[in-house]
């Protein structure tokens, strides 16, 4: 299996299981199969509010022989209402509980963006919820103070990587300058639509890894009925990747990953199929061409599907 040497002297694998709209009734076996058929990398939030499904295919796994937890790269990602350094730790020992893990391989800040804490007995996870009704509440919590929380974390062995999700290069940079620890992963939305080509050569400049996620671009929001789905062709149906797939006698989605990984990135898709889980981990056994790569590099259109202007009107990304 191909993996990415981190900064943190970790290996991650290059093609893992992304846990994101997992359905709780299934998720267990999902993770369960998925190690079966061979994926390492498990990639979870605190949001996703699947962790206990989650923790319960991987503690199944090892308890069977199948695999052993040194051999699995568990992530999860530290959510909004948790920056405050007081309860950085308490959100970190909540998600390693419901994993039933001692230690995490990975853990993500989410969302450079700070909500007002809520208990879990109020409300776990708590997505938007912010004490009152629908309001945004934001506390005025330095993300340098969040980072210093997790690198204390690191310290004390509850996490072997830190890194973060969703970041802008402004951010990166603000945050370089004071973080003791650097961070081990970007984690951003990538995708023939949205490519961001500058802000990859920034960050794998500086030796930080990239994961990339929504691959498969609006594929992974047509079930949340978005608006942006509408205004694009899918890109399984795009001529371009659709011809390339036929060239290579390979799925759009196999074109579509293999895109990602041949230029140094990560990838997490997902499947309840356990076809497509193989074909989705298979991806590294053919190469683009640099016609086929210029073809693909063509499709950018700065289309954002997860974007915080959406939700509040925060500009991390304007």
């Amino acid at each position: 299996m191909a993996t990415i040497k981190l900064n943190s002297g970790y290996d991650m694998p290059q093609v893992g299981f992304g846990c994101w709209k997992v359905t709780n009734s299934t998720c267990a076996d999902t993770i369960y199969n998925a190690i079966k058929v061979g994926y390492r990398l498990f990639d979870g939030a605190e949001d996703y509010g699947n962790e206990k499904e989650v923790g319960e295919g991987i503690n199944r796994a090892i308890d069977e022989g199948l695999v052993a937890r040194d051999e699995l790269f568990v992530v999860s990602k530290l959510w909004n209402n948790f920056h405050h350094p007081d309860n950085v730790e308490k959100a970190l020992d909540k998600t390693l509980g419901d994993l039933n893990v001692e230690y995490l391989d990975l853990f993500l800040i989410h969302f450079p963006i700070a909500f007002k804490f809520v208990p879990f007995e109020e409300k776990y996870p708590p997505g938007f919820y912010c004490g009152e009704g629908d309001k945004f509440i934001y506390e005025d919590v330095p993300l340098l103070d969040t980072w210093r929380a997790l690198e204390k974390l690191v310290k004390k062995g509850k996490i072997r990587s830190i890194g973060i999700s969703n970041f802008s290069g402004a951010l990166i940079q603000d945050l370089l300058r004071g973080a003791e620890i650097r961070p081990a992963v970007l984690q951003i939305e990538h995708h023939p639509y949205l490519q961001q080509p500058r802000l990859i050569e920034y960050v794998q400049s500086k030796g930080i890894a990239i994961t990339a996620y929504s691959s498969f671009g609006p594929q992974s929001f047509v079930e949340l009925d978005h608006p942006k789905v509408k205004e694009c062709v899918t890109l399984f149906e795009h001529e371009d990747i659709v011809s390339i797939a036929k060239a290579h006698d390979k799925s759009a989605g196999q074109v579509l990953l293999r895109w990602a990984t041949q230029r140094g990135l990560a990838v997490i898709p997902k499947s309840n199929k356990t076809e497509r889980l193989l074909l989705n981990l298979n991806v590294n056994d053919f190469d683009l061409s640099e016609a086929e790569l210029e073809q693909i590099a063509k499709l950018d259109v700065g289309l954002r599907f997860n974007n915080p202007w959406d939700w509040d009107k925060i500009p991390i990304f304007h």
